[in-house]
This record gives C-alpha cells, sequence and structure tokens, in this order.
C-alpha cells in the first residue's frame, strides 16, 4: 500500500467530494490509477464507474489510465484511443471491462452516439479523456480527475484533483 492507497481509501469512505496531490513522475500518476482501481475492485465499492479525465496534451491522461488498467487487466497494452475513440480492457478477474475513451475528435452528439457511447456506460468501468468535449453527455454521477503540469521549473510535477459530481 503506498501513500495514494491511503488518501483514497479515505476519501472513499469520507463525505468530502475533492482530494487534490501531486506526483513528480509518469510512474507516480501511473501509481495513482492503481490505487483508485484498488478501490474499484474492493466490495465495499461506492464509486461511480464513470471517471472524466481532464487536461491538456501530454499531461499524464493516458499514464493514469495505463496505471487503473495495469491492476485490472495487467496484460493489457494500454494506448491513447485518439483514433479508434474507444479501448476496450477485459480483466482478470471480476467480469467488469474497462472501456477507455478519447472525446478528442468529438465534435458533436452525432458523433459520439455513432459510437454506441450509451451501451458503453451500462456495461463497465469508462474512463474518458477529453471529457470536456461532451458535458451533454456526462452522466449525473461520476469522478473528474483534472491533472495539470504545475511549473515549467519541474517539468514532471502534477497536481491532480480528484472529484465526485453529483
Amino acid at each position: 500500500m503506498n501513500g495514494f492507497d491511503k488518501i483514497l481509501q479515505a476519501y472513499g469512505k469520507d463525505t468530502a467530494n475533492t482530494v487534490t496531490l501531486f506526483t513528480e513522475s509518469c510512474a507516480q500518476t501511473e501509481q495513482f490509477g492503481a490505487a483508485l482501481a484498488r478501490i474499484y475492485q474492493s466490495a465495499e465499492c461506492s464509486l461511480p464507474p464513470y471517471i472524466a479525465l481532464r487536461g491538456d496534451l501530454g499531461v499524464g491522461k493516458t499514464a493514469f489510465v495505463r496505471g487503473f488498467v495495469s491492476l485490472l487487466a495487467p496484460d493489457a497494452a494500454v494506448r491513447s484511443p485518439t483514433f479508434a475513440l474507444v479501448n476496450e480492457y477485459r480483466p482478470r478477474i471480476k467480469n467488469t471491462p474497462v472501456f477507455h475513451f478519447d472525446m478528442y475528435r468529438i465534435v458533436d452528439e452525432d458523433d459520439l452516439y455513432s459510437i454506441g457511447y450509451d451501451d458503453y456506460l451500462e456495461r463497465g468501468i469508462c474512463i474518458v479523456e477529453w471529457s470536456e468535449n461532451i458535458p451533454y453527455a456526462l452522466p449525473d454521477d461520476y469522478l473528474r480527475l483534472t491533472i495539470e503540469k504545475t511549473s515549467p521549473d519541474i517539468p514532471d510535477q502534477r497536481k491532480l484533483t480528484l472529484e465526485r459530481i453529483n
């Protein structure tokens, strides 16, 4: 168990809707993703099955997903689904798949619904990069993870803000 696990366990049990922390490397951003996945694996998990990711290009959204999926589907090769729009990762233990979306190229509701977006919402955990492009399609209850670069002097440091929106 790392420091992220402790913070997230408290987050999962607490009534607080927001937690902010900092990572110093891509590997730590992945560790944060794995820590959140551990909560999703637990029988007591009451978090919504939707994680909306926000952040600029190259900030670490896919690194977070790589860490999250590494715990659930360790053999999966996680890549940003920029052109495919959605990648599916099947976990080994639980039967709940993880759907990794990239909404960067989505320009309207027709684009979104042509990929069967609504069907995915019912079938597994959805992690959505560029979720700010689809505000009209976000569920009523979801987690929003904003990843930001903190300083040009510390190029690998990131500020991660996890909020429950409901």
